[in-house]
């Protein structure tokens, strides 16, 4: 009996629910009076982090497995959720909400960043989580071709160049969060009456930006890493591309 092929994960209602859901959400219904959809700043943000922390959930429960994005994603919510706490009590903390809401952005990728290098020896290392796995590679046949040419030292050498360069990429990421945080709460005075109103539109421009302004860039690191490793592998193993890499 032919294995039944395993159903990929929906990407655009990953995007739907952890990114373009909570910014419609705190920018729209943070108020609170006018439309019946303005249900103030606390029940607005409640409701943008219990979104995607329940689809994290449903997700888990549906594939049984709990993947390392879903632990990132849960990590920022909770982050998100205790920074939020902290800031709407604790008044005398508002005048440095961009420092401390920037630092709670740059913490997140750096956290990822760091971890490509202390995986790099282990047995599952972060890098083919993101891209070097037997999903795209025809990673046996590479390293049988490895073996059989005496490369194994170009080999390796050439894994850490790239799990180097993610590991740059998520830096300038976090540095690149941090800036963000510090541009949008520039004018956010502590002493507004609108105060927790302000913050949560703010952090909805800061997840709608953050996407794009990051996430764009991102995507052409991958595109430049899997570039680099497509043309190493071809000098260290002799294979050819359509045999370095799987057909779809």
């Amino acid at each position: 009996m032919a294995e039944t092929k395993k159903k990929p994960d929906n990407s655009l209602l990953d995007i739907v629910v952890n990114v373009i859901a909570p910014v419609m959400i705190l920018s729209w219904m943070s108020k609170e009076d006018g439309e019946f959809w303005h249900l103030g700043p606390v029940k607005a943000m409640s409701i943008a982090l219990l979104l995607p922390l329940a689809f994290g959930i449903w997700h888990f429960i549906k594939h049984k497995k709990l993947n390392l994005f879903s632990c990132i994603g849960l990590f920022a919510i909770l982050l998100t959720g205790l920074i939020t706490i902290y800031l709407f009590y604790n008044e005398s903390a508002r005048p440095h909400v961009a420092i401390i809401f920037g630092i709670k952005e740059a913490v997140q990728p750096l956290v990822i960043g760091v971890l490509f290098i202390v995986t790099h020896k282990m047995a599952a290392p972060l890098l083919n989580t993101f891209l070097y796995n037997d999903g795209l590679f025809d990673i046996k046949r590479i390293e049988k071709s490895v073996k059989e040419k005496s490369t194994e030292t170009c080999y390796q050498s050439l894994l850490w160049k790239c799990t180097l360069i993610m590991f740059g990429s998520f830096c300038l990421s976090a540095i690149a969060n941090l800036a963000l945080s510090l541009y949008f709460f520039r004018d956010l005075s502590p002493a507004a009456d609108n105060w927790k109103v302000g913050y949560n539109e703010i952090v909805g421009k800061i997840t709608g930006w953050g996407f794009a302004v990051i996430g764009a860039p991102f995507l052409f690191v991958m595109a430049f890493i899997l570039y680099f490793m497509l043309t190493n592998l071809k000098k260290i193993t002799g294979l050819e591309s359509d045999e370095i890499l799987l057909g779809r």
